[in-house]
């Protein structure tokens, strides 16, 4: 991840291939949900993230726009057994995710089980990557000390993830420039950090490339692009 753009070539032109296009919400439709994948193809986004049951339709509307399709598993509490988030994972690549963001075990980490996490994670890790699919941790910074956040990214180096990330966006609380100053610094240059949760403006996303993110989860990617404010919804 080391080798991407440095923070000040990051405008409206080059911002939308940081940005994972969120639509997260129970209540979504799939009307919102072809609607937000015709708007990624349109801005040439990373990706749409969705929930699991909306896959497939994401992944067909997605054909040939050169646009990856994501998925959540154990969201947004991170309280399901191991087991059933791998499951629930191996199921979201096979309905075609590239990308799974998975939940930590949060209360493992309040309590500073660091092997619980790295448990948690390596099955999730081995079902995505058995797919051939890339994995993103959400640690849910909003709940965590630094001294814990410093634990979870640990974690889940050490079980092989692709990217820690700071948020649901429904936990309270979302991205900041000092825990992903201070995530990356955790995960070293190697393994990207995505920013999500409250990034919804150009001058946001700048700040969290700036403090090392290399992907940014956002509900306002088309706002971002025009460098306009984005609403608070996730």
């Amino acid at each position: 991840m080391s080798n991407e753009a440095p923070a000040a070539a990051i405008n409206t032109a080059s911002i939308a291939s940081y940005i994972d296009h969120t639509l997260l919400k129970p209540e979504a439709s799939e009307a919102e949900v072809l609607r937000v994948c015709a708007e990624a193809a349109d801005y040439k986004f990373k990706s749409v993230c969705v929930n699991p049951i909306w896959v497939k339709t994401v992944k067909k509307a997605l054909k040939r726009s050169g646009v990856l399709t994501c998925s959540v598993v154990g969201f947004p509490l991170g309280a399901t057994p191991s087991d059933v988030k791998a499951f629930e994972a191996r199921g979201a690549v096979l309905d075609g995710a590239d990308e799974i963001d998975m939940v930590i075990d949060i209360a493992a980490a309040r309590a500073g089980d660091k092997g619980a996490l790295v448990d948690d994670i390596t099955k999730v890790a081995e079902a995505v990557h058995g797919g051939e699919a890339i994995l993103k941790v959400i640690i849910e910074t909003s709940l965590l000390t630094d001294e814990q956040k410093v634990l979870a990214c640990q974690a889940a180096v050490e079980a092989g993830a692709d990217f820690v990330k700071t948020s649901t966006g429904f936990n309270g609380g979302g991205a900041t420039v000092e825990d992903v100053a201070l995530m990356r610094k955790t995960v070293g240059p190697d393994l990207g950090v995505k920013a999500s949760g409250g990034v919804r403006s150009l001058a946001d996303a700048q700040a969290m490339i700036a403090a090392g993110a290399t992907r940014i989860g956002a509900s306002s990617g088309i706002a971002i692009v025009k460098g306009e404010q984005g609403s608070s919804a996730y």
